[in-house]
């Protein structure tokens, strides 16, 4: 049930990615269709204009023989307001000029508007010849208007901007969620502790009571060492979840003599065909490292307890070496289970993922957090193969 939590969740991304590329690729489309419109029109338009250009210059010729009414055709021209046009005499001299640069420019032929027209013609600018002969052949350079290629990039402006809005909106509930997620950890972890303080107490007055009626009997007596046994860890695991939320106290601690603490106490409850090969403290120079013993044990018996729970008919192995890599000390704690699938590697740390039935998918959420926010150091899956076992890494700073 946990695991589908995340499944989905992985789920909704792709699908919400697809319709975010969905919408790009619509705009995109219907872009192009209001520019390829656009060129058309301004194409019209540039026709409309050197026919303008052809009428006023045949009435200027022969005002006798092409006697009729210009002001539409001059009209045509004055409005040109948006799309650039030169022209041109049969020798590519300039004549006049529209939407070039700055227009209050009134000598021709100028340096800008020889750059202006030689960047039109490099751009694969169309060339309308208007000729009257014998009297004249003239040639007129038109671009397309500056909307054009503004209407090109607003697909990218919108996607940036829709991109934008959409990640600071994410960044936003996440941080919010965390923040919620925090106090409910917190408060969690705090009742916890209270709840358990009460009984833990009264158990312990119980059991001294026993002690005492059956002083003498030496397999009692036994049994209740035991007991004690059980209710001292009790008070470690209420100490342990009251720590969580405030800052623990951390200690110089030989990381080697750390993890022989642990390896003792969960040998002793874990199957004895799962065999354990840690370092000897006394075999191996002192690496120290600032931790809380209380709280480290916690991650280093969660770690031990999946490596167990990943044993196929409760047989293996659960190897750990510690090494010192730059400015940490790290210790490696594989086992031979049934491994993590490649894209759950992160997947694991989430609180609520489990791959057991009555696991609550706590245990490596809880550890990542006493790792990284109370030591300062790191804990990830190193490797991991499916069938074959997997490996965890924990780092953590190196004393100076």
């Amino acid at each position: 049930m946990y695991m589908d939590i995340y499944t989905r969740k992985s789920q909704w991304k792709w699908y919400l990615a697809a319709a975010g590329i969905a919408i790009v690729i619509i705009s995109l489309l219907y872009t192009r269709y209001l520019a390829q419109q656009l060129v058309n029109r301004e194409n019209h338009q540039a026709l409309q204009f050197a026919e303008a250009l052809r009428s006023l210059g045949k009435a200027n010729r022969d005002s006798t023989q092409y006697n009729c009414d210009v002001s539409l055709h001059s009209l045509v021209i004055t409005q040109n307001a948006n799309i650039p046009v030169i022209l041109l005499d049969e020798r590519w001299r300039i004549i006049e000029y529209q939407n070039i640069g700055d227009n209050n420019i009134k000598q021709m032929d100028t340096a800008d508007v020889r750059r202006a027209l030689n960047r039109m013609v490099a751009d694969w600018t169309d060339t309308i010849e208007i000729s009257a002969p014998p009297y004249f052949r003239n040639y007129l350079i038109y671009s397309h208007s500056r909307l054009l290629p503004m209407l090109n990039f607003y697909p990218l402006v919108q996607f940036i901007l829709i991109a934008a809005f959409i990640l600071l909106g994410y960044m936003g509930f996440s941080a919010s969620r965390r923040a919620e997620e925090n106090q409910v950890w917190l408060g969690m972890a705090k009742e916890t502790a209270h709840q358990l303080g009460t009984p833990i107490t009264a158990i312990l007055g119980w059991l001294e009571a026993l002690k005492a009626t059956n002083e003498g009997h030496e397999q009692n007596l036994e049994m209740l060492h035991e007991l004690g046994n059980d209710i001292t860890r009790l008070e470690l695991v209420a100490d342990r979840f009251s720590k969580i939320g405030s800052k623990p106290e951390l200690y110089p601690t030989n990381l080697y003599e750390q993890l022989e603490l642990c390896r003792e106490y969960m040998q002793r409850r874990s199957p004895r065909r799962i065999t354990f090969d840690f370092p000897v403290p006394g075999e191996n120079p002192p690496m120290m490292v600032n931790i809380n013993p209380h709280l480290f044990d916690w991650v280093v018996e969660n770690l031990l307890r999946n490596a167990i729970d990943s044993m196929e008919d409760g047989r293996g192995d659960i190897h750990c070496v510690v090494y010192p890599e730059g400015n940490h000390i790290c210790f490696d704690i594989s086992d031979t289970g049934k491994g993590i699938a490649t894209g759950k590697f992160q997947t694991v740390f989430k609180p609520g993922y489990s791959t057991k039935k009555r696991g609550w998918g706590l245990g490596l959420s809880l550890s990542k957090r006493i790792i990284d926010q109370y030591h300062g150091g790191k804990i990830m899956v190193k490797r991991s193969e499916v069938g074959k076992g997997t490996t965890f890494t924990v780092k953590l700073p190196k004393i100076v």
